[in-house]
């Protein structure tokens, strides 16, 4: 450890890493680049070509590696991301930087480039980053596409008796599926103020188990469009400030309660919302499980609240 430790190569990696992914962070809190390929592939891509170029790399390519998973944990303390996503990020930006770093050692092979130490030198493939980034940014036109998630599942209760249990619960506590155990925001009660059409529901969040105290909560306001007892709850959401999930926009909140067989009755819950991460078939099937999770644990303790009301 101590060789490694005090390699010129890892050191130089060290910082070379900080300025590459330390301008990453920077352009996120500025507004200067997206959630994009911009970010999480060419970014690190060029790292890996910065990385590849020294002259001396026996421990370099560990030093990069290691320093940019400190780095993107490092962004969890402002609440500029949350721990999955961190775990999510990580997984898509180090095999960039890998990518990179093979690339050039394959150019070297053929004489393409010449070997450098220089930090001045070593800098210039994180040009076209700074130049794509904010190009990215500011000329990207908004296409937004709107993702529904849905889940149904059978009560042993009349749809009215869940339609009355859902619509507006005091407290939420039941058993919580994996990732909210882990770190998504958990609902802790939601609150109608009028059964009416043009009512608002607040829902209320705290953070999960890695979270701090605020990081992680927040609140989900949402107003009705659609109300009948017993058959339908639609809502739109006109506010979230779910803290860490800026790259979500939730849309609508709906329930469906249909009647099947005999005093039973299936829930439909459906959620859509819109999302700028990319790429998209990378992080869209977490999304979708992240609040698939949010509705289980809704209806877990919906089946709860209906047992210890109506005893059966």
């Amino acid at each position: 450890m101590k060789a490694i430790l005090k390699d010129k190569s890892f050191q130089l990696s060290i910082i070379l890493t900080t300025i590459f992914i330390g301008t990453g962070i920077g352009f996120l809190f500025l507004g200067l680049v997206d959630y994009s390929w911009i970010l999480f592939g060419l970014l690190p891509v060029v790292l890996g070509v910065a990385i590849g170029t020294m002259h001396v790399r026996k421990y370099a390519l560990w030093g990069a590696i290691i320093t940019t998973i400190l780095l993107l944990i490092a962004i969890y303390i402002p609440g500029l991301s949350g721990i999955i996503c961190i775990i999510m990020a990580i997984g898509l930006v180090v095999p960039f930087i890998f990518l990179g770093y093979v690339i050039v050692r394959l150019a070297d092979r053929y004489k393409v480039i010449k070997e450098t130490n220089k930090l001045s030198v070593l800098i210039l493939p994180l040009l076209p980053f700074l130049i794509a980034a904010p190009t990215e940014h500011f000329l990207k036109k908004e296409k937004e596409t709107v993702i529904e998630v849905r889940t149904e599942k059978v009560f042993n209760y009349t749809a009215d008796e869940v339609y009355d249990a859902i619509k507006s619960v005091d407290t939420l506590d039941a058993e919580k599926p994996f990732l909210l155990k882990l770190d998504l925001p958990i609902p802790t009660k939601c609150v109608l103020e009028k059964e009416e059409v043009g009512a608002i529901r607040t829902c209320y969040f705290k953070g999960g188990r890695l979270s701090n105290a605020d990081f992680g909560g927040g609140t989900i306001t949402e107003r009705v469009t659609q109300l009948e007892r017993g058959k339908v709850l639609k809502m739109d959401v006109i506010d979230y400030n779910l803290i860490g999930r800026r790259w979500l926009g939730f849309k609508e909140a709906i329930y469906y309660f249909e009647p099947v067989e005999s005093n039973k009755c299936k829930l439909i819950r459906i959620t859509t919302y819109t999302s700028v991460l990319t790429p998209r078939f990378y992080w869209e099937p977490m999304e979708k499980l992240g609040v698939s999770q949010e509705h289980d644990y809704v209806f877990n303790n919906l089946e709860k609240d209906l047992k210890t009301k109506y005893r059966k």
